[in-house]
């Protein structure tokens, strides 16, 4: 038999609790949705602000490509440190200094943004920046996961928390491509740098009047197997050789994982040059992005039901080949067609990741869950900070139409992957993959 050990500080004069009650989880929730909301549209409204810092800069596309590299980058190589470190501080009130100090570090970095006078300056801040909101998802899902009692209604927290980002994918490049037309772009980035310092002065105080006890707690345990040797005394014959073919479909996930984020990002970043050369404006972009990213967010719950229902073969078949199918009927479009595919576009686009996450559970032993699902997500944030980088490059060398042509070739490499990975899942029995 296995000993669990509990390696959070207890209160003495406290009992136990797996969480709050009722309303406080709520507002709890409600605090970091938004504080959610404000980072991942920090991530995004770099697709308007890239169009405008290529003019001011006179910057090439694998300039363009690089400031969106070092802000992603700075956001996932900071991710796992700041994980490691919530989860040596004993105290919620420490994790709310964390959550608030990111988010503030992120809106400071913004101002510096608007401040800046050449690219070399304009790269830091927005390295500063990302490591600003590298704080936001291990230490906001960590405050929601902790927040409610049972699976149920933790599940489903964590999915309203995962919404809310989009919405700020959606609601901020189309507000700043609006302001842009009033203001400098300057000014627009000094008061999105605002928002943030302000957000983060409010967050803090507002997070511990919800929920003032610092006592932590360990969670139960999420999976009845506990430890790998739990997992292995007294099993079925022949279930280590299953869990050794699934621990083999992990890097085939990975993979496809690696190619998706890669062709996402990149496609993401060249849009708006792209519409530009078909005569969008400003507002127009906003637009663009607000209609792809409203695809996007549905694609995540469509795809997950989807892939549910027929399997991750089935689902990557259909939303990689409409991405890649999606991305050359793109090409040749007049403005106003493109902007009725885009949506369209959005849930093949978005829709791979949330079948791709759903199945490292199926491919990784209960023990190792949590390591397997940080290097996933440290591994396809990675990608998709390298991706516009490289082909920045080369658009310099042969245009956007050409880049995105690429990309479309490239995302069809999933296709071979996913068969093989289908494969794995059912020689070790995985009925569930078809």
């Amino acid at each position: 038999m296995s000993v669990t050990r509990n390696t959070h500080i207890e209160r003495a004069d406290r009992p136990p609790v797996a969480g709050i009650v009722g309303a406080r989880a709520r507002r709890v929730l409600a605090i970091c949705c938004g504080v959610h909301a404000l980072h991942d549209g920090y991530t995004d409204v770099l697709y308007v602000l890239l169009t405008l810092w290529r003019t001011e800069f006179r910057l090439g596309y694998a300039e363009v490509g690089l400031l969106r590299a070092l802000y992603t980058g700075a956001m996932a190589v900071f991710q796992v440190p700041v994980g490691l470190l919530a989860e040596r501080i004993g105290t919620r009130g420490a994790r709310y200094v964390l959550l608030a100090l990111g988010t503030g570090v992120a809106g400071l970095g913004y101002i510096a943004a608007g401040a800046s006078t050449g690219f070399a300056l304009l790269a830091a801040a927005l390295v500063f920046s990302g490591a600003g909101s590298s704080t936001q998802h291990p230490v906001g899902a960590d405050l929601v996961a902790y927040a409610h009692r049972d699976s149920t209604s933790r599940r489903i927290a964590l999915s309203t928390y995962n919404f809310s980002g989009d919405l700020g994918k959606m609601a901020m490049p189309a507000a700043v491509a609006w302001t842009v037309t009033l203001l400098p772009w300057r000014s627009a980035a000094v008061l999105l740098g605002a928002v943030g310092v302000a957000a983060a002065c409010i967050v803090l105080p507002l997070l511990r009047r919800v929920w003032p006890d610092d006592s932590v707690t360990a969670a139960p345990s999420s999976h009845p197997h506990g430890t790998d040797a739990d997992a292995h005394a007294g099993g079925v014959p022949g279930e280590d050789v299953r869990e050794t073919r699934r621990y083999r479909g992990f890097p085939l996930l990975f993979t496809i994982g690696l190619i998706d984020s890669a062709t996402r990002m990149g496609f993401l970043t060249f849009l708006p040059f792209l519409l530009i050369a078909k005569g969008a404006t400003g507002p127009t972009i906003g637009l663009a992005l607000s209609l792809i990213f409203a695809g996007g967010a549905a694609g995540k719950l469509l795809c997950g039901l989807f892939g549910a229902r027929f399997g991750i073969l089935a689902t990557v078949l259909a939303t990689e080949g409409l991405t890649a199918a999606g991305i050359l009927a793109l090409l040749p479009s007049t403005l106003g067609a493109g902007l009725v595919l885009l949506p369209v576009l959005g849930v093949a686009l978005n829709g791979t990741s949330s079948v791709l996450y759903g199945n490292v559970p199926a491919l990784i032993p209960p023990a190792r869950r949590t390591r397997a699902f940080g290097w996933f997500y440290t591994g396809t944030i990675g990608a998709g900070a390298v991706a516009p980088a490289l082909y920045g490059v080369v658009s310099d060398a042969a245009g956007v139409p050409a880049t995105l042509t690429i990309v479309a070739g490239v995302v069809l490499l999933t296709l071979p992957l996913a068969w093989g990975l289908r494969q794995v899942l059912r020689a070790s029995g995985e009925t569930a993959s078809r």
